[in-house]
């Protein structure tokens, strides 16, 4: 492959997906030519507009709803592209007709309680409409960015050129693998996986132009805080200082928290109900999708514009039987900003945590969100249990406060369209002050100048140039340590199962492109059949070693994961022999962390992520 013209980044996103590049041949050092790429995407039947966003739902008309020339985009499409339609007119057509609406795929590709890749979306869509799967879906998106980008540059094919997608810090391996089997599946060849706080903070980097070293200095603590549509991702950057020159160190992610602006507009829809029940009027399910997505862009246009007072929701009917004409009322600025801040980022104390509450036997089908729609409580959480991030790194020995309970942040970025409004930010900014106040730290210092639609994107692109050795590279390696259950050998003894250790195969910090070999350790796996393990990561256990053995943890330490399921194939043995391995951990170049397990001979067995079954 001849070397790539353009370093590109999209930004996968829960409700925008975007796509941003640079010139290779027209940047040198921190000075890049950096442009974002006018998206074309149907906005009506027959209409085709180009947007710097591509709204991320997919929406599946009726066979007989459009025309086919109603469909057509500036580029070949096949009879199953035809079947479904992203970006803009999908969400103005699903806000009034939502059983076809596709959304939040990103959110259910990280859903480890269903199969991501079979067909479940609308999830609650009847019998008669067509579903995809939230694999399905996220390719259809990253399909479209990929033509587009064909389209405008046809002299410089995608597959040649230096791609970078990001995710949420908080994915674990099998939603990363996901992620890289949905961009496979979209015909990218040459694929990097990034984390999106660290995509928002490379973003920074480069829209300072040199800036940002006078803005941080060795020492800093650099809190990222970014919700989204459909989650909420922190995470924490340390500023060292190597042979004179500044040098950014990820030293922590957050758990994955499905807390985001998603949240706010069902939040917001039942407010509006519960005022047009005061009235007497009453929706059903069918409409009160409608009426999030109306709530959505209210909350958008309200906490974004200041000098907008109200704005009109129209719901519509489901005919005579139910109500005559479509239901019109209005949210009002005040009412979105005083209901988005007392419940969504409550005034707490450093000491607050999230509310856990028993749950029902029985739920509906969805996503797995937060319990607590608190963020400031889950920032709280998340700061006390990296209070020991920077216990050992070099240059902070001593700093943090003996009496801390958490960690002290020195400088907040904000990232995601939520923070728009300013309300918001300083909300956070206010809860974080207060904490540092209190412990007799000096306040956090907010970090201007993001790009809240488009920082993911074009942080991306610039990783996608950093990685060809020029500009500045934030390291750090995996988010976590990884962890294998190793089942104790043990007589049969009623009532109590056998105990397990958990083993050390990644720790945290792995470099990406690494390769390494448990040592002292082999392991008898049965070949042609399943062999199953459990899983688990921790964003907080740093000391520990490929290879250790724990035989004590608390519940908050690791946290389960999706097992690990291998099928290895006998390749010359019996099925059912016990083949007698090593385990060796890679952190591949792409992002994504798999396991190998290698016989005494050389032989090697990839041991897949489990990312197919619940």
């Amino acid at each position: 492959m001849s070397d790539p013209r353009y370093a590109i980044g999209i930004d996968l996103g829960t409700t925008h997906s975007a796509l941003s590049y640079v010139d290779l041949a027209a940047s040198d050092g921190e000075k890049t030519q950096h442009a974002v790429l006018a998206i074309p995407q149907l906005t009506a039947p027959g209409t085709v507009e180009e947007l710097p966003l591509l709204p991320s739902f997919l929406y599946l008309p009726h066979a007989d709803e459009l025309a086919p020339g109603e469909l057509s985009l500036p580029w070949q499409q096949s009879p199953e592209e035809l079947t479904a339609i992203a970006g803009e007119m999908a969400r103005s057509r699903g806000a009034t007709t939502p059983i076809r609406l596709v959304s939040s795929a990103k959110s259910w590709l990280s859903h480890p309680g269903v199969d991501r890749r079979s067909a479940l979306l609308p999830n609650d869509a009847p019998e008669e409409v067509s579903r995809v799967s939230p694999l399905e879906a996220s390719t259809r998106y990253l399909t479209h960015l990929r033509k587009a980008w064909e389209q405008a540059y046809p002299d410089a094919p995608f597959g040649e050129q230096a791609v970078t997608v990001t995710i949420p810090a908080s994915f674990d391996p099998g939603a990363r693998e996901l992620t890289a089997d949905a961009a496979r599946a979209a015909g990218y060849t040459n694929l990097t996986l990034l984390e999106e706080p660290q995509a928002a903070l490379y973003s920074w980097i480069q829209g300072s132009e040199g800036r940002w070293r006078k803005e941080v200095k060795p020492g800093d603590i650099i809190l990222v805080v970014d919700v989204g549509g459909g989650t909420s991702d922190f995470s924490l950057i340390a500023v060292l200082e190597r042979d004179g020159v500044l040098e950014p160190h990820r030293i922590a992610v957050g758990d994955h928290i499905l807390l985001g602006g998603d949240n706010m507009d069902l939040a917001l829809a039942h407010l509006v109900a519960r005022k047009l029940a005061a009235n007497g009027t009453q929706l059903d399910a069918w409409q009160m999708r409608a009426l999030t997505y109306g709530c959505r862009s209210a909350k958008e246009k309200l906490l974004a514009d200041a000098s907008v007072d109200t704005w009109p929701i129209v719901v519509p009917s489901r005919g005579s039987k139910l109500i005559g004409g479509s239901i019109r009322t209005e949210l009002t600025r005040d009412e979105v900003t005083t209901f988005i801040l007392d419940g969504f980022f409550p005034q707490v104390e450093a000491s607050a945590r999230p509310a856990v509450r028993t749950r029902s036997g029985l739920m509906q089908l969805g996503l797995p969100y937060a319990q607590d729609a608190g963020i400031t409580r889950h920032l709280a959480a998340f700061l006390a249990r990296q209070l020991d991030a920077t216990s050992e790194l070099e240059g902070y020995v001593g700093k943090q406060t003996a009496d801390a309970t958490f960690l002290h942040p020195t400088a907040v970025l904000f990232n995601g369209g939520v923070f728009k409004s300013e309300l918001l930010s300083q909300r956070i900014m206010g809860a974080i002050n207060d904490w540092l106040y209190l412990e007799g730290s000096e306040p956090a210092r907010m970090l201007d100048g993001a790009d809240l639609d488009l920082a993911v994107a074009r942080g991306a692109a610039y990783y996608s140039y950093v990685r060809r050795g020029s500009g500045v590279r934030i390291r750090g390696g995996t988010a976590r340590s990884y962890y294998v259950a190793i089942e104790s050998s043990m007589p049969a003894i009623p009532g109590m199962e056998p105990p397990i250790q958990a083993l050390c195969v990644a720790p945290f910090g792995m470099e990406e492109g690494s390769e390494i070999e448990l040592p002292n350790q082999e392991f008898g796996l049965v070949v042609g059949e399943p062999v199953q393990f459990r899983f688990f990561g921790s964003s907080v256990r740093r000391q520990d070693q490929i290879g250790d053995l724990l035989d004590f943890w608390s519940a908050d330490e690791l946290i389960e994961l999706n097992e690990i399921q291998a099928t290895l194939s006998p390749e010359g043995r019996q099925t059912s022999d016990v083949v007698q391995v090593r385990l060796h951990a890679m952190a591949t170049e792409s992002g994504t962390l798999e396991l190998q397990a290698v016989s005494n001979d050389g032989q090697r067995w990839k041991v897949e992520f489990d990312v197919r079954a619940a």
